[in-house]
């Protein structure tokens, strides 16, 4: 074998193995013979493991990929899906996280329950678990497959013939050991996996940022942020025009609404919050995130234009800027700890998304409608059974997604088709105690068909396309709240809901958040300012 792809497989191997062995150290010890302890990690998470888990459940291949190929050919606009969940994670720490805690839920749809009707839950814990298989997952498995493919230049390292066998072989490598980390640790070895793998995603993300920058500058990072801003200064425009991906008007209805869905709502990312020993450590934990998020476009979006840069006008495909950068600025020997970072970002988002499936499926279809009577190693045992079977379709379906053009894009776009109808009904169940569960019902169903609607239907999604994406969007949570407001002034509860007055953790809330929150607030308004430029 060359001695530089030795060196990579041997780098590879080691970082890989050395985060699982870590991971096994500081959890052998758990124990998940209980459903709170393997769904909830026994609810003894600090802030740090939350924040690291919050980030690395978030910052995977779909935003290294995704995220840095629109950055290719939009610029600096796209930042705002990370800066502005910022400002939704100020939200979390501040409004959601305080009453999900005094409940004391484990899922989203069991908020829903506990507000609404068990009819509730079921829909929201369904409409979750389509949307992870069909949506969520595949592409956490394409777009690592495709990040690997490019960096390693699998094709030939592997010896195979055409591209979409190397993205198979790759998504089946990360489909099974991530499957092994979500479904036999549970949330706190995935939370901690998340937090040790974070180390090497930020250190392997600011390397390539620095080795780019070093190319454009002639060796020097410096000089190359100087010659980039001068050579590229409409790709330096935080406000984003018509026909761009992300229209500064969006930043107010579809990006903010998906923002505030995914941080506040997802179960997929906010399960750890959950797991929160305390509210403090559960606000501060959500709150670093949130100042990570605003670094966050010096990996993934900084990249994206230095890519721009140095290939501008040849035949590159947005979703193959990436790893074409990667390949060309990073030296030989580093190579494999940078497959390794790659991985463990893929494996954090994978596994993630698949425990969550899991706890869904447990605590809300198999435990509430199939076995009722179910031990709690009975219902471990089928949400982990229903995560291999989760994780064997995202398997199958993930290379059809070859030759998408902007991966990131297309799944924002396909996420609304869920997260806005969710998001809609928490956020008025808390807002207001009488809306009643036959509301919440119907704008749950109907919000899914209206935008699948929107999206597929020709003609309609003619209509959607004139208006942008992100306003319909945010057209459609308007409507279902004045849905539910309808069913509140036409059919109100009898009764106002009330919170409850116990929670199963200390809510003395933390300290710094307020001040913290308001600091966030005000970099992310001086972020934007300093790089408007109005047309």
């Amino acid at each position: 074998m060359d001695p530089i792809k030795l060196i990579v497989v041997v780098s590879f191997l080691s970082c890989t193995g050395l985060v699982g062995l870590l991971t096994w150290l500081l959890t052998r010890r758990v124990q998940h013979v209980s459903s709170e302890g393997f769904f909830l990690a026994g609810r003894v998470l600090t802030g740090g493991y939350i924040a690291g888990s919050l980030l690395l459940t978030n910052l995977s291949t779909e935003q290294l990929v995704g995220l840095n190929g629109d950055a290719f050919t939009d610029g600096l606009c796209v930042m705002a899906w990370e800066v502005i969940a910022a400002l939704a994670l100020v939200g979390m720490a501040w409004y959601f996280l305080p009453r999900y805690l005094r409940i004391g839920v484990a899922t989203v749809p069991q908020f829903l329950e506990v507000r609404y009707s068990r009819t509730a839950r079921t829909i929201a814990s369904l409409v979750f678990l389509a949307a992870y298989a069909l949506i969520l997952l595949p592409i956490i498995l394409y777009t690592g497959a495709r990040g690997l493919t490019d960096i390693l230049n699998l094709r030939e390292f592997l010896g195979v013939g055409s591209d979409r066998a190397a993205i198979a072989c790759a998504v089946t490598f990360i489909g099974v050991l991530g499957g092994v980390y979500a479904l036999f640790g549970g949330l706190h070895t995935v939370a901690v996996s998340d937090t040790l793998n974070g180390f090497l995603l930020l250190a392997g993300g600011l390397m390539i940022t620095v080795f780019g920058l070093a190319a454009v500058g002639g060796g020097s990072p410096v000089a190359g942020i100087s010659e980039l801003y001068r050579a590229q200064p409409e790709h330096f425009n935080s406000l984003g025009q018509a026909g761009q991906s992300v229209p500064f008007g969006t930043l107010f209805t579809g990006v903010l609404l998906l923002n505030l869905f995914y941080w506040c709502t997802n179960q997929q990312i906010i399960q750890r919050a959950f797991a929160a020993k305390n509210l403090a450590e559960g606000q501060r934990g959500v709150l670093i995130a949130g100042a990570f998020k605003v670094l966050a476009p010096l990996i993934l979006v900084i990249p994206g234009i230095v890519a721009f840069h140095l290939y501008a006008g040849e035949e590159i495909r947005q979703d193959q800027a990436y790893g074409r950068l990667v390949r060309d600025v990073l030296p030989g020997p580093l190579a494999g700890f940078f497959a390794a970072a790659i991985v463990g970002a893929i494996l954090s988002s994978f596994n993630s998304v698949l425990n969550s499936s899991a706890t869904l499926f447990s605590l809300g279809i198999y435990q509430r409608l199939i076995r009722p009577a179910a031990s709690e190693r009975e219902v471990i045992r089928a949400g982990k059974v229903f995560g291999w079977t989760v994780a064997v379709i995202a398997m199958v379906t993930a290379p059809a997604l070859v030759g998408q053009d902007s991966i990131f894009g297309y799944l924002q776009t396909m996420n609304g088709i869920y997260f806005i109808p969710i998001f809609a009904v928490v956020l008025t169940g808390m807002v207001s105690k009488r809306v009643p569960s036959v509301a919440a019902e119907v704008a749950l169903a109907l919000g899914v068909i209206a935008i699948s609607c929107g999206y597929f239907v020709p003609r309609l999604s003619e209509l959607v396309d004139k208006m942008h994406k992100y306003h319909f969007l945010g057209a459609v949570f308007l409507g279902l709240v004045a849905i539910m407001f309808i069913g509140r002034l036409v059919a109100p509860r009898k009764e106002r809901w009330q919170w409850p007055t116990q929670s199963p953790v200390d809510m003395t809330p933390w300290r710094f958040a307020l001040p913290f929150g308001m600091a966030l607030i005000a970099v992310i308004l001086t972020v934007y300012v300093a790089f408007a430029r109005w047309p």
